[in-house]
């Protein structure tokens, strides 16, 4: 399995508009981040995207064009699924399967109508929206998901896990309950806000909290964070203090398991 990391940025991306920061202000790649997202290639040829943000197209742009078997979304806020209507070239392989809460499908039916209108105008998507449940696997062709509940404030939203990875966006609790659906990982990409805490996101401190729970917990051997905001410090002074298997992610990362 190889993991794309495609953006690791918060909301407002980083560079922030208007901020002149230190980690705005920077000439290292790593500090410049867009909205979150993922791209997973699994099992024979299968191409799994979680989240489609804002930043979706310009992501794809440096990514080697190919089918997308199935969209992951963790939950409806605009720089998790803004990107949504760029999607539109991955349908000349025929329409392209979103997966999602009921509530999320739901947002994104009110959002773009036009996609799921019985007469739809010439170029839209070819979208077709799966409601899918915390708790229950589901497959994409050869490869088994399992959505999970984790809390984003007191949002409820889903991670997912592909067979030794977890991926968590926007989480602030983990409930007891979704720590058996992490059983058996080995990497897990996470969010980590910023260094101060926030009301529904994960703070430096408690990623770093989480990830020694699921040490202990697991067979967890390589975390890379995510979500990150410019308030989070310069990506060589933070990566560089980090446990040696916790890393701060990038734009542009991969890695295998």
């Amino acid at each position: 399995m190889k993991v794309t990391i495609l953006g690791s940025g918060t909301s407002t991306g980083v560079p922030e508009i208007g901020c002149t920061c230190p980690v705005c202000t920077s000439t290292d790649p790593r500090d410049r981040r867009l909205r979150c997202s993922a791209l997973i290639e699994a099992g024979s040829g299968t191409r799994i995207l979680v989240d489609c943000g804002p930043d979706f197209r310009r992501q794809m742009l440096s990514v080697p064009f190919a089918p997308l078997d199935a969209v992951l979304l963790t939950h409806e806020h605009y720089d998790h699924v803004g990107g949504i209507d760029d999607l539109r070239p991955f349908c000349r392989h025929g329409s392209v399967d979103l997966y999602a809460q009921g509530d999320v499908a739901e947002a994104i039916r009110r959002r773009i109508p036009y996609c799921f209108a019985a007469h739809k105008y010439p170029g839209v998507p070819a979208l077709e929206l799966h409601e899918i449940e915390a708790g229950c696997a589901f497959p994409v062709k050869d490869t088994e998901v399992l959505p999970f509940r984790v809390w984003h404030g007191r949002l409820p939203i889903l991670g997912y896990r592909i067979g030794g990875l977890a991926y968590i966006t926007d989480m602030t609790a983990l409930p007891d309950e979704s720590l058996a659906a992490l059983d058996g990982i080995t990497h897990l990409v996470m969010n980590a806000l910023r260094i101060a805490p926030h009301p529904t996101h994960q703070s430096l401190q408690e990623a770093l909290d989480k990830v020694e729970l699921l040490r202990s917990r697991t067979s967890l051997r390589t975390v890379y964070l995510i979500h990150m905001s410019h308030s989070i410090g310069l990506h060589r002074e933070v990566d560089a203090a980090l446990p040696p298997y916790v890393r701060l992610a990038y734009d542009g990362l991969s890695f295998s398991l």
